[in-house]
């Protein structure tokens, strides 16, 4: 080995194995993934989170439930979660009352059954791609070590033959095989941050779901049937 390697970053790329190169590939193939989930997961989580807060202050104004559910059905906007959680907790209280044979009881069951499905449906909208971020963050580590691990092997194999071995001599190879580790680092530690986050996020939003669902449904509880809007 010459002591006067290159030791630029991309020149140690260019001079790894094929397998460590093919792990930097997988790698960073992960890390681009990952970043764009973590970039739509913010406009989502962002957007959901304005119109829930939208959504809340003109419900808690006091508008007519009727008129709320129609603004809201014929809307030219996609309803955000919260909205469509109100549209089918309220959808399904005005069929069971309609049936006037239904007891009260009966009916507010059933209305948060329909708003109780509605809200899984949200929340793992809200969950997707979150179980990627947290693979990418617990398994590039691993896959960059091996790149390291087989790298390092090629180094010392390199080394076999030669009477008398040196930093300079061994450097290089230690040097192409810790760029694997670096990367996996890289896409690993922004994975992490963000699947923290994001949990935490989507836990503040299911709660706010959950407090809304029980506050809709002891209003609906309260009106009985003066909420059922003319057919």
């Amino acid at each position: 080995m010459d002591v006067t390697h290159d030791l630029s970053m991309i020149a140690l790329i260019g001079q790894a194995s094929l397998l460590v190169k093919l792990v930097m590939l997988l790698l960073m193939v992960m890390s681009l993934a990952s970043w764009w989930f973590i970039f739509r997961k913010a406009f989502v989580l962002r957007d959901t989170r304005r119109k829930s807060e939208d959504f809340e202050r003109t419900f808690w104004s006091g508008p007519d439930l009727n008129q709320l559910f129609q603004s809201i059905v014929n809307g030219r906007r996609t309803p955000a979660s919260m909205e469509r959680i109100f549209e089918a907790g309220f959808r399904e209280f005005v069929k069971l009352r309609r049936q006037s044979a239904q007891q009260i009881a009966v009916v507010m069951d059933g209305t948060r059954r329909a708003m109780r499905a509605t809200y899984q449906r949200e929340l793992d909208y809200l969950e997707a791609h979150l179980s990627f971020l947290a693979t990418v963050g617990s398994v590039s580590p691993y896959v960059g070590l091996l790149g390291t691990v087989w790298g390092i092997m090629n180094a010392f194999r390199g080394l076999a033959n030669v009477q008398q071995a040196t930093l300079g001599q061994v450097a290089p190879g230690i040097a192409e095989a810790l760029i694997a580790t670096a990367i996996g680092l890289f896409a690993a530690i922004p994975a992490v941050v963000a699947f923290n986050y994001y949990a935490r996020e989507i836990d503040r939003l299911s709660t706010r779901f959950e407090t809304f669902m029980e506050e809709f449904s002891n209003i609906l509880q309260r009106q009985g049937g003066s909420a059922v809007p003319a057919a």
